[in-house]
């Protein structure tokens, strides 16, 4: 009879799997602490992921010079993310603090 009900509750037992783990996203980060994005320059290659993270207590945001990307307002620990498609050099400022400025070089090799 024990055995019985032994098999019963197994039967009915969650079962639990290993946990999983997840790898983090490739790609660079820069970070904006201080009213400075760092690091800068910062040397990449077509096809690579840039991750903008602000540290900062105030709102930042990522805004090319000539407009090709805008992160919009990140607020304290928000992220965003940008991949570079094109080779080139691209300057990025803040649009609420514009004397933050930073560049991203992206070559054509890997």
């Amino acid at each position: 009879m024990h055995a019985l009900l032994a098999a019963a509750i197994l039967a009915i037992a969650p079962v639990s799997s290993p946990p999983t783990t997840v790898a983090a996203a490739p790609g660079f980060v820069v970070h904006i602490k201080d009213f400075k994005y760092a690091p800068t320059p910062l040397r990449i290659h077509v096809g690579d992921t840039v991750r903008f993270i602000n540290d900062d207590d105030e709102p930042h945001t990522v805004t090319a010079t000539d407009k090709s990307f805008d992160s919009e307002a990140l607020d304290t620990s928000g992220t965003w993310t940008h991949t570079f498609t094109k080779p080139g050099t691209y300057a990025y400022f803040c649009e609420l603090h514009p004397y933050m400025k930073a560049t991203v070089i992206v070559t054509g090799d890997k």
